[in-house]
């Protein structure tokens, strides 16, 4: 078959970023992030976490292509800020919250397993 093997679709070929960042000339306060071997789930993640902030003025993200896992994610930003702190902010914040998301899980975890110890 004419399929690429799955590992092509989350390893990055060697000297690869997986982030880069390109300034938008035409408007001010403008960038574009591309992220490699990434798809929908983390660029509506990221374009969801942008935009609460009050800082953003555009937030939104496309895949160029349906077999090409990349996410384009273009952001403007009003003048209190650029469009890399805002990233950096709002992936600090995504951090935080899966970090809270995991020790939630892991806590109940912990309470189903006693309630089960109990019952044995």
């Amino acid at each position: 078959m004419n399929a690429p093997d799955r590992f092509e679709l989350f390893v990055l070929p060697d000297g690869a970023k997986k982030v880069t960042m390109v300034r938008d000339t035409k408007i001010p306060n403008a960038s574009m992030f591309t992220i490699l071997k990434e798809d929908h789930t983390i660029g509506n993640l990221i374009r969801m976490q942008l935009i609460a902030d009050q800082d953003i003025i555009f937030a939104g993200y496309r895949m160029p292509h349906p077999l090409e896992h990349n996410v384009n994610i273009r952001i403007q930003t009003n003048n209190n800020t650029n469009p890399l702190e805002c990233v950096q902010k709002s992936m600090e914040c995504l951090s935080r919250e899966f970090t809270s998301l995991e020790n939630s899980f892991i806590e109940q975890v912990q309470k189903k397993r006693n309630v089960a110890d109990q019952y044995i």
